[in-house]
C-alpha cells in the first residue's frame, strides 16, 4: 500500500437505477478521503449497491465515481468453489508455485516475472492467516474444509494480502463466532488506508473515525464512531422537532391573519354598497372609492395568502428534516406454550457430518435458548435437523408443537417469484388482502409487494422471509432463528427484538451477536463444540472482558 495522503473516493452526481426502473440514487454527491468510515443507512437504502459502484461492478447511469488508488472489496455473500485452495483464494498460488519451481532450480523468466518483488508472499500469506486465528489451515488446504466463517475470514485475508490503497467491506462479521468477529475488528483498527466498511456489528463500528449516514439518497458524514454519530443525530432531531413546532405556530397565525383579512375584505364591501345603495356621495367619487378599495384589499389578501404559502413551505422543509424511518411492525400470533410442556425432545442424536449431541436433551415451554459455538461447530446443522430438512445419522428429535424454522441463508424464497406469490406460498388460505396487510406491517406496501425476491437487499429478504413464516399455518410454538440479525439495520434489530419480547413460545436462536442476545431474554445457553452439546454459563460463552448478556 503505498502513501494514503492522496488516495480518496468521489461521487459527483452520481445517478443509478436497476434495470426494471427502481431508482437508487438520483445526484448523489460524496467524498470520503483517508481513514475508517462507517457507512450506514436503512435496509434498502443503496449502501452495498454505492460500494459496489465504487468498486466498479456497476455503472452509473449518470455522474461520476472517482477512486484515487487501487480498490479491493469483500461482499456481503462470500461463495467460494469448494475445490479452490487456500493459497488460490489468496491470490498467491502462481507467485508461489513460481517460488518453489525458482528453489528446485528453473531458473525461466517467467517464474520470475511471477514473483516480481514478493519474495516473502508465503511468510506474509501465513502471518495474515495467523492474524486472523486462521493459522491452523495452512495454504494447501481446500476451501470444503473449512467452514463458512473461516472462508469469510479467507476473503479478508487476500484483501489484506493485496493491500489495497481503498477498502471496501459489506457486513464483514456476518456469520462469524465471536472470536472470528474480534480478529475482524483487530484488522480494521489497524487499517491505515481508506476503508468503508458497511455493517450493523456495532462494536465495529465504535472503531471508525467517521459515518457516512446514507438517508433518502444522500450521505451525510459525521466525524467520530456511532456512538457519536447517535448523539449528533439526536441533537439535529431535537432542534428538528422544534423547528416543526415554530413552523406548525406560524401556519396557524397566517391562517388567522388571512381569515381576519378577508373579514375586513367582506366589512369593507359591505359598506361601500351600503354608500353606493344610498347614493350619498357623487357617482363618479364613490366609484373611485370602490375601484381603490378593491386594489388595496386584493394586495391585502395576495399578501396574506403568500406569507401563508411561505409558512407552510417552511412547515413542509421542517417535517423533511424530521426522521420517519420506518420499522417493521412484527406482530407475532398468539402461541403461549405453558411453564413445563415439553416443546422438543433429543435422544442421542448424531447429526451429518459426524457431529454428535451424546444423551438426552429437553426444551419445555417457554424457555428461550441461544445455541452458541464456533463457526463450524454444527449450529445450523442442528437447526436443520431439528426442523427436519436433514436426516440425523442415528438418534431422534422430536417437535411436540408445531414449528418454524428462519434459516441463515434464507434461502426459503423463491428468487423467481414476487414477495407476495413467496408469502402466498406458505399461506394458501390467506386472502390477497390479508396477505398484503401482513406485509405493509413488514414495509412491503403496493407495489414493492410485487416486486421479484430476486431483486431484494438482505435486510428486505429478511423482511420478506420472516413474513411468510409468520403467516403460515399453524401459528409456531417453537420458533428457530439462525443468525437473524445479519443484514439488518439497527431499526430493524430494535423491531425483532420487541417482537420477541412478546412472543409467549418456546425459542431457540444462533447468534454471534452479543448485544442482540442480550436483549432477547435467553434463560439457556447451549454450547456446541468437540464435547457435543451441553449447557453453559454466559460467562463461559463470551469469555474474559466481555459482558456476559
Amino acid at each position: 500500500m503505498s502513501s494514503t495522503t492522496t488516495h480518496h473516493v468521489v461521487c459527483s452526481a452520481l445517478s443509478f437505477s436497476w434495470p426494471d426502473g427502481t431508482e437508487v440514487f438520483d445526484g448523489l454527491d460524496v467524498a470520503i478521503g483517508p481513514g475508517r468510515t462507517g457507512l450506514t443507512g436503512l435496509n434498502g437504502s443503496g449502501k452495498s449497491t454505492l460500494l459496489r459502484l465504487v468498486a466498479g461492478e456497476l455503472t452509473p447511469s449518470d455522474g461520476t465515481v472517482r477512486t484515487v488508488g487501487e480498490v479491493g472489496r469483500l461482499p456481503q455473500n462470500v461463495v467460494l468453489d469448494t475445490a479452490l485452495r487456500v493459497d488460490e483464494v489468496l491470490g498467491i498460488a502462481a507467485a508461489r508455485a513460481a517460488l518453489l519451481a525458482i528453489e528446485g532450480g528453473d531458473p525461466s523468466e517467467e517464474h520470475f516475472t511471477a514473483v516480481g518483488d514478493d519474495w516473502d508472499v508465503e511468510e506474509r500469506a501465513l502471518a495474515t492467516l495467523d492474524q486472523l486465528g486462521l493459522g491452523h489451515i495452512g495454504l494447501d488446504r481446500t476451501i470444503g474444509e473449512v467452514s463458512g466463517g473461516e472462508g469469510v475470514l479467507l476473503r479478508l485475508a487476500a484483501q489484506l494480502l493485496a493491500r489495497p490503497d481503498v477498502l471496501l467491506l459489506d457486513e464483514p462479521t456476518n456469520n462469524l463466532d465471536l472470536h472470528a468477529r474480534r480478529r475482524v475488528h483487530e484488522a480494521v483498527a489497524a487499517w491505515s488506508g481508506v476503508l468503508i466498511v458497511v455493517s450493523h456489528d456495532r462494536e465495529l463500528l465504535e472503531l471508525v473515525d467517521r459515518i457516512a449516514d446514507l438517508h433518502d439518497g444522500e450521505v451525510r458524514l459525521y466525524g467520530g464512531n456511532f456512538s457519536d454519530f447517535e448523539r449528533a443525530l439526536a441533537v439535529e432531531q431535537e432542534a428538528a422537532g422544534r423547528m416543526v413546532r415554530v413552523a406548525e405556530a406560524d401556519v396557524q397565525r397566517q391562517k388567522r391573519e388571512l381569515a381576519d383579512a378577508q373579514v375586513k375584505l367582506a366589512r369593507r364591501k359591505r359598506y361601500g354598497q351600503k354608500m353606493w345603495d344610498s347614493k350619498r356621495e357623487p357617482k363618479i367619487v364613490m366609484g373611485a372609492r370602490k375601484r381603490a378599495a378593491q386594489e388595496s384589499a386584493g394586495k391585502h389578501r395576495i399578501m396574506h395568502t403568500e406569507k401563508l404559502a411561505e409558512a407552510r413551505e417552511r412547515l413542509d422543509e421542517a417535517v423533511d428534516a424530521v426522521r420517519d424511518d420506518d420499522e417493521i411492525r412484527i406482530d407475532l400470533p398468539h402461541t403461549k406454550v405453558h411453564p413445563g410442556r415439553g416443546v422438543l425432545r433429543l435422544r442421542d442424536l448424531t447429526l451429518r457430518y459426524g457431529v454428535g449431541l451424546h444423551g438426552d436433551f429437553e426444551v419445555r415451554g417457554p424457555e428461550r435458548i441461544a445455541l452458541v459455538g464456533r463457526n463450524g461447530a454444527g449450529k445450523t446443522t442442528l437447526l436443520r435437523t431439528l426442523a427436519g430438512e436433514l436426516a440425523p445419522e442415528s438418534g431422534e428429535a422430536v417437535a411436540e408443537v408445531p414449528l418454524r424454522f428462519l434459516p441463515q441463508r434464507l434461502d426459503l424464497l423463491d428468487d423467481s417469484l414476487s414477495v407476495v406469490a413467496n408469502v402466498a406460498r406458505f399461506a394458501p388460505g390467506a386472502t390477497n388482502n390479508r396477505i398484503r396487510a401482513q406485509l405493509a406491517r413488514f414495509l412491503f406496501r403496493g407495489a414493492a409487494a410485487d416486486q421479484a425476491a430476486g431483486t431484494l437487499s438482505g435486510g428486505e429478504r429478511f423482511r420478506a422471509a420472516l413474513a411468510a413464516l409468520l403467516l403460515a399455518e399453524p401459528s409456531p410454538q417453537l420458533l428457530m432463528l439462525d443468525e437473524p440479525t445479519n443484514n439488518l439495520d439497527m431499526a430493524s434489530v430494535r423491531s425483532l427484538t420487541g417482537a420477541l419480547a412478546a412472543y409467549e413460545g418456546a425459542l431457540i436462536v444462533a447468534s454471534h451477536d452479543p448485544a442482540f442476545l442480550a436483549s432477547a431474554g435467553i434463560t439457556r445457553w447451549l454450547l456446541l463444540d468437540g464435547e457435543g452439546l451441553r449447557d453453559a454459563s454466559p460467562e463461559e460463552v463470551f469469555g474474559d472482558g466481555t459482558p456476559a448478556p
